[in-house]
């Protein structure tokens, strides 16, 4: 009776992996454990390594990051690594938003467990001070009477700063032509010279503008107030009920990984970005961490693959 019990309980911790025999969630990490992401110096990387110096410790083993191309290289290679929890991932949403634009080496819900959301990364409701308007209820009001005279910059196609900006066109019926950008930065400088009149621009890039007088914030696009940006309220409360849009990233293992693995390295990553130090770095480069379950995270991704794809398809 003891064996079988003792027996059921390796059963309910362990899993066989193929070429690796059985793996067990109470044997692991017993080596290092590599965080897989994109181009160094990037966002995602910056996140990779701001987690791995923090859950170093607590799993008791090396933690190390490679960077290994773009995106979809990136989340390719975890695709297909062996799901025995040293392979990880860490993206944003652009690990699913991607598959919606172009051919995609792999399935974002079906090649991968989602283990935690890391970080979130609001837009801010931006205008050139020419325009007269002080509120999202007046850039609609504005919009609907000016049906395509009005512009907002965005970077390139599928970027939060274009999805946000089309969901916003979605949800209020309004149409404001969309100006692409090669990135970000190009589009702000275009705003500030009032080339184009509208943009949804990140937190940190904006805040020096809006004080100096340079730009009007209107609102943030997260679900709730930020802490980026405080006093700002957002464009859900502000007339767009429902609305919200945040660039996300988190951390994933390969499909299949075992439920005991997922478990602690949930535990150990939620314990560490809920740290006051790791949270500081974060928003010194205007990003709030968040930590999530991996079933609630599971379900962040799934709503936001069918909202996306809504956006897409209406744009």
């Amino acid at each position: 009776m003891l064996q079988a019990r003792a027996f059921a309980g390796i059963l309910f911790v362990c899993a066989v992996m193929p070429g690796a025999g059985v793996v067990c969630g109470q044997d692991y990490p017993n080596k290092p454990v590599r965080i897989v992401t994109s181009t160094a110096g990037g966002a995602n990387d910056f996140t990779a390594r701001q987690i791995a110096q923090a859950i170093s410790g607590l799993l008791s083993q090396p933690v190390i990051v490679e960077n290994r191309g773009t995106g979809l290289q990136s989340a390719e290679i975890v695709a297909k690594a062996l799901p025995d929890g040293y392979t990880l991932l860490v993206a944003s949403g652009a690990l699913w938003v991607s598959p919606l634009l172009l051919k995609a080496p792999y399935d974002a819900v079906r090649d991968f467990s989602p283990i935690t959301q890391l970080e979130r990364q609001v837009q801010v409701v931006t205008v050139h001070p020419s325009m007269p308007v002080k509120s999202v209820k007046d850039l609609i009001a504005l919009a609907k009477a000016k049906p395509g005279e009005l512009n907002y910059g965005s970077g390139p196609t599928g970027t939060s700063t274009h999805l946000a900006a089309e969901l916003f066109k979605s949800m209020t019926g309004t149409n404001i032509v969309r100006v692409p950008y090669a990135g970000g930065a190009a589009a702000l400088i275009d705003l500030i010279g009032g080339h184009v009149q509208v943009a949804f621009t990140t937190a940190t890039s904006v805040a020096q503008h809006v004080k100096a007088g340079r730009l009007i914030a209107l609102a943030v696009t997260s679900a709730q107030p930020s802490a980026l940006v405080p006093g700002l309220p957002t464009v859900a409360s502000a007339g767009v009920p429902g609305y919200e849009s945040v660039l996300i990233s988190g951390m994933y293992a390969p499909a299949k990984t075992p439920a005991a693995i997922v478990k602690r390295l949930n535990q150990e990553i939620v314990r560490a970005v809920n740290r006051s130090d790791v949270k500081e770095r974060f928003l010194l480069v205007g990003v709030e961490t968040v930590s999530s379950s991996p079933q609630e995270f599971a379900a962040i991704i799934k709503s936001d693959i069918a909202t996306i794809s809504k956006v897409i398809k209406d744009a």
